[in-house]
């Protein structure tokens, strides 16, 4: 049976300043869950009705009731587990291959899905801006459908972090180069910029190439493509040219 320290902590940790204080998130849901046990991250209690095979012999499983389940989750429909996992330290910054840059996103379930396609097309490293969504909100955990458990991911003063670097710095804007007419080198930086916004203007200065997906409709209602859309695209065009 759940304590109710046990329902308080996993409560606050829906905030990220007890997620900062405790050094610990929530992962939600079997594939989810198993993604990062099987990337070997640290587990504090792992909650989860009789349902779900503990395939992964964990000892510090807590057998619950869905109700309980239900009682702690943050889906519509809980799947069988809830697990909290100490946060890892966070990597150092790297100076070569391709690097996908996020200033200012803000929405999780963008984070989310642009940390699965990091995972899908192989970015060397994702590095965020220290006002980007935090990684491990509950939302972007979900919305990464356990990439996020393989995922390199770096939170940083994005100004000083590009001054420093050596490669070319691509950004993506409504008005730049055609993607798909200029060559794209395996070392790089793309950087995406906010939901509303777009790139902000201190990090626009440092951006050496201004590049767009044009569009192609007939009708140009369409104001832009949504960010993960649009990071999702500009992955595959570099990804493929080298």
């Amino acid at each position: 049976m759940l304590s109710k320290n046990q329902i308080k902590l996993i409560k606050q940790l829906n905030q990220k300043k007890y997620r900062s204080r405790n050094n610990l998130f929530i992962a939600e849901g079997v594939k989810t869950v198993n993604e990062f046990i099987k990337s070997g991250y640290t587990i504090k209690t792992l909650l989860a009705t009789e349902q779900y095979s503990n395939s992964y012999h964990v000892d510090q499983i807590q057998i619950i009731s869905p109700g309980e389940l239900i009682k702690i989750s943050n889906l519509k429909t809980p799947n069988q587990v809830l697990c909290v996992f100490e946060i890892p330290e966070e990597k150092a910054l790297k100076r070569n291959g391709f690097t996908l840059v996020l200033d200012e996103i803000n929405d999780p379930g963008n984070l989310g899905t642009i940390i699965r396609l990091c995972d899908w097309f192989g970015a060397d490293q994702l590095v965020c801006s220290k006002n980007t969504v935090d990684s491990y909100n509950s939302k972007t955990v979900q919305a990464s459908m356990g990439s996020l458990a393989r995922a390199d991911i770096v939170y940083t003063d994005l100004e000083d972090f590009l001054k420093e670097d050596k490669r070319e710095i691509y950004g993506s804007f409504m008005q730049g180069e055609n993607v798909y007419q200029i060559e794209l080198p395996a070392d790089a930086i793309l950087i995406m910029g906010n939901e509303a916004n777009g790139i902000s203007n201190k990090i626009k200065d440092l951006i050496t190439k201004k590049i767009t997906i044009p569009q192609f409709g007939m009708i140009r209602e369409t104001e832009s493509l949504n960010v993960a859309m649009a990071t999702a695209i500009l992955l595959s065009e570099f990804k493929r040219r080298p």
